[in-house]
């Protein structure tokens, strides 16, 4: 290429499939008119659909099929997994990629070992897998790296001690840790008394280890406290009504906890209508950010939920798996965990009032402007 070529025309040229008219016109250009032009033509170029049969080159990456990642999720159509699709999406239009959403709708097993084992017998080019049993994705992601397909877990990974999977790495919340900082938020209001934690699915393991994270946070606070777990459903209309029932059978709570998306947002909607807060409840909170627990906690029904950010937990396993692909076992998958944050009354302001698909509740996209110093300690 000329040496006097701008750089932004040279790669339009080589990674472009222009026409020979605007070829001439890039070539016969000169400085900034001809690199605005370049840029606009690969501003488009990257804004078009993936391609079904190849990727064109991306920044600096070389030009490769367009791989296909599939997620195996354990409650596919639950709106908490909106921004888990929105980062996939990103990931794979960024990168020329393509991905497909699949697993189960009620988080029966049985049908993520099937969507599992098919993924493989389709020679996806990776999986990304919730390990929501510690036993049985064992046979399945192993069969998967016998044939050559990388595999990473998910918003969910085995137990504690036994991630129950041979996946190379973990994406997600610490669930273990997140569940003791939940217990240990609400020690800071409470000193006595009865405590009530609200789990959906008792065993699961994308909330079982939270409910014993937090049980264990009481524990060692030597407080004269008594932590009961309580099972409520999947349905969260369901849950709602044993979370409602149990409150009114137990009028001396201390406090109401839960974690899991569908049981916070029911504790909330519990104490705001019986008005717990007058009637001697100290603390409640949960997980997640779906608009109810939001409101809640915007008018003081819950204390703080807990952000895991969903949107990384879809965008970083299709960069983790296409890097490994990329570079041929080279740039290996590493634990990532997505993050604790408390939403409380002083912060929720911005995630009410921002709609953005990264948090799930707008399908534009767009950048989100903020200003101000960033809180620190």
């Amino acid at each position: 290429m000329n040496k006097d070529v701008h750089p932004v025309v040279e790669q339009a040229l080589d990674t472009l499939p222009l026409s020979r008219l605007t070829r001439r016109r890039l070539l016969r250009g000169t400085g900034l008119a001809s690199a605005s032009l370049a840029a606009s033509a690969l501003i488009t170029g990257c804004t078009n659909e993936p391609s079904t049969s190849a990727s064109g080159a991306v920044g600096n990456f070389p030009k490769t099929p367009s791989w296909k990642y599939v997620f195996v999720c354990h409650v596919t159509t639950n709106p908490f997994f909106t921004p888990t699709q929105y980062g996939a999406e990103d990931a794979c239009k960024l990168l020329g990629m393509q991905y497909q959403w699949t697993g189960s709708v009620n988080s029966v097993v049985a049908e993520m070992v099937d969507a599992t084992n098919t993924a493989v017998s389709a020679k996806a080019d990776g999986i990304a897998l919730a390990v929501v049993d510690k036993a049985a994705f064992r046979a399945p992601v192993d069969k998967a790296l016998d044939a050559g397909i990388p595999v990473v877990s998910f918003n969910a990974d085995g137990a504690r001690d036994d991630p129950g999977t041979n996946r190379l790495a973990y994406i997600g919340q610490g669930l273990y840790e997140s569940g003791y900082e939940l217990g240990r938020q609400a020690l800071t209001k409470i000193d006595s008394g009865d405590v009530a934690a609200f789990i959906a699915t008792p065993g699961q393991l994308n909330i079982q280890p939270r409910i014993d994270g937090a049980q264990q946070a009481f524990k060692d606070s030597g407080k004269p406290v008594t932590f009961t777990p309580v099972a409520t459903n999947a349905d969260i209309t369901q849950g709602l009504s044993i979370i409602d029932a149990y409150s009114q059978g137990h009028p001396n709570l201390a406090g109401l906890l839960a974690v899991d998306a569908g049981s916070t947002q029911s504790v909330g909607q519990t104490v705001a209508k019986y008005k717990l807060r007058d009637k001697g409840l100290k603390v409640a909170g949960g997980f997640d950010l779906v608009p109810e627990t939001l409101a809640a906690i915007k008018s003081g029904d819950l204390d703080y939920t807990i952000d895991q950010q969903p949107y990384l937990q879809g965008f970083l396993p299709v960069l983790a798996l296409y890097l490994y692909k990329l570079t041929g076992g080279l740039i290996f998958p590493t634990q990532t965990n997505t993050g604790l944050l408390f939403v409380t009354k002083d912060n929720v302001g911005p995630y009410q009032d921002t709609k953005t698909r990264y948090q799930g509740s707008d399908t534009a996209v767009k950048l989100v402007e903020r200003s101000g110093a960033i809180p620190h300690n």
